[in-house]
């Protein structure tokens, strides 16, 4: 059995790219030597409202407003979720991996923990999000194509 020399340093460039970058995975390979750095990342964020300014309004009269919050209490409960899969960065979603592919994964299916559930495209790059957990997906919260946000809530798997 021979002994592998590893380079720290690249290690660590490595792993500085992966957080200058935001992916998740880096691989590099040179003659015999392969060197594979994954970062594990747990997100528990909640959704930040940015506060919005209002310009005056003249000459007007009092308009009782009606304000629906349950999209926003039903988006927040999910982040919470102990099943949440929070998207580890910002990207578009993709549940296939191909246009004309079946989806990685579909609601009521059972899941093991490690499994592709969905990607994530950010700088050209394709992302493999994994469930966190098995279980079974009980809600698929974005569609092929959607833009999403760094700790957005992709899925729940109870």
């Amino acid at each position: 059995m021979s002994k592998m020399l590893v380079d720290v340093e690249v290690i660590r460039k490595l792993a500085d790219i992966l957080t200058e970058t935001g992916l998740t995975e880096i691989e590099v390979s040179e003659k015999d030597q392969h060197i594979r750095v994954v970062k594990n990342i747990t997100v528990n964020a909640s959704p930040v409202t940015a506060p919005v300014s209002m310009a005056p309004v003249m000459n007007s009269a009092p308009v009782p407003v009606t304000v629906n919050n349950d999209d926003a209490k039903q988006e927040e409960d999910l982040s919470k979720h102990p099943g949440a899969l929070l998207s580890p960065m910002i990207g578009v979603a993709y549940l296939t991996p191909e246009p004309s592919a079946p989806p990685f994964v579909t609601v009521g299916q059972e899941v093991q923990s490690g499994q592709i559930i969905m990607l994530i495209e950010a700088m050209k790059t394709f992302n493999q999000i994994r469930a966190h957990k098995s279980g079974k997906l009980t809600r698929m919260l974005v569609n092929s194509g959607d833009p999403v946000e760094y700790g957005e809530v992709l899925a729940v798997i109870e």
